[in-house]
């Protein structure tokens, strides 16, 4: 792992196996289904590298209230590739090991932790993670954490996209961010 890099950070968002009822689910674990990854370059403040990576569950079912959900279906999943193969995707592709990196709220990180052990597979990202849910609360006041949607709609934005689509997530969380961060928005000291 080399040293940290903060010229850019990779925004990820999680899409995994869910059920409604949540009694459904039995024995089966919440398993990642989508990785939505993009980059926010703090040098320009420019998004980009929107990407989907579709993940083939090994112990879990798409629901229909997960297709719902995320409009990802049995079909389009079956043909992506491994979890461990959507890492090491990350860490060539994102070089993710060496950057911060960022998701709305800790679950994404929690979630990829959890299945990377559970899996044998590399964790892709190195310490620095950025929780935006938090900072968006703290800087604007929050008292309560918002959704994606919800956040957006506080700063005047619309969602692009859709909602639980991980590139969609990854990217509208990436605007958040650079809302929060761009200089132009940052009060004198």
């Amino acid at each position: 792992m080399g040293n940290i890099r903060y010229n850019t950070i990779i925004i990820c968002d999680v899409e995994s196996t869910c059920w409604e009822p949540r009694e459904a689910q039995g024995d089966q674990p919440s398993e990642v289904i989508e990785i939505g990854v993009c980059r926010l370059h703090m040098d320009t403040f420019d998004i980009s590298g929107k990407t989907s990576l579709i993940v083939r569950p090994k112990f879990s079912e798409i629901t229909e209230f997960c297709t719902e959900l995320t409009g990802l279906t049995w079909d389009k999943v079956k043909h992506g590739m491994q979890f461990k193969d959507a890492c090491n995707k990350l860490f060539k592709k994102f070089g993710t090991s060496n950057k911060v990196w960022a998701s709305w709220g800790d679950c994404d990180r929690d979630h990829f932790r959890k299945e990377c052990k559970e899996k044998d597979a590399r964790y892709p990202f190195g310490q620095t993670h950025v929780n935006v849910s938090a900072l968006f609360s703290l800087s604007l006041g929050k008292s309560q954490r918002l959704s994606v949607s919800d956040a957006l709609k506080e700063i005047g934005f619309e969602f692009e996209g859709r909602p639980h689509c991980g590139a969609d997530d990854a990217y509208n969380t990436a605007r958040i961010l650079r809302y929060l961060l761009e200089p132009a928005r940052n009060k004198s000291c």
